[in-house]
């Protein structure tokens, strides 16, 4: 996730400056201020869509990515569970088989002894 988080903060800084380097650029430039102001707010604009558009791009590969990463889980815990369950029946079934013949060897014992 770090590294999304990164990217994320690399893009945020790229259009930061490219929108420092913008606005610079037409504040220096020999224009009058209403024109200045309108190409910067054009410009303001087009930046502020550029980012919505990357901002839903990023946002559904996060999505996918979740996606993909709680199925992965959900199948890895169901997988575990039975497991689990199979273990448990197996040496569940092993016990009462055991104990079965245990108490039938304690039985014949007592009779051995009561003869």
């Amino acid at each position: 996730m770090s590294k999304k988080n990164n990217t994320a903060g690399i893009l945020a800084g790229l259009l930061a400056g490219a929108a420092a380097g913008v606005i610079l650029g037409m504040l220096y430039a020999p224009e009058e201020g209403k024109e200045t102001r309108k190409k910067i707010k054009d410009k303001a604009n087009d930046l502020k869509d550029q980012a919505k558009s990357k901002y839903g791009e990023v946002s559904e590969k996060v999505k996918d990515q979740y996606g993909n990463i709680s199925s992965t889980f959900k199948e890895t815990a169901n997988n575990v569970a039975h497991t689990v369950k199979d273990g448990y029946d197996k040496y569940k079934d092993q016990i009462v088989s055991k104990t079965a013949d245990v108490v039938k060897n304690v039985e014949s014992e007592l009779n051995d002894l009561k003869s």
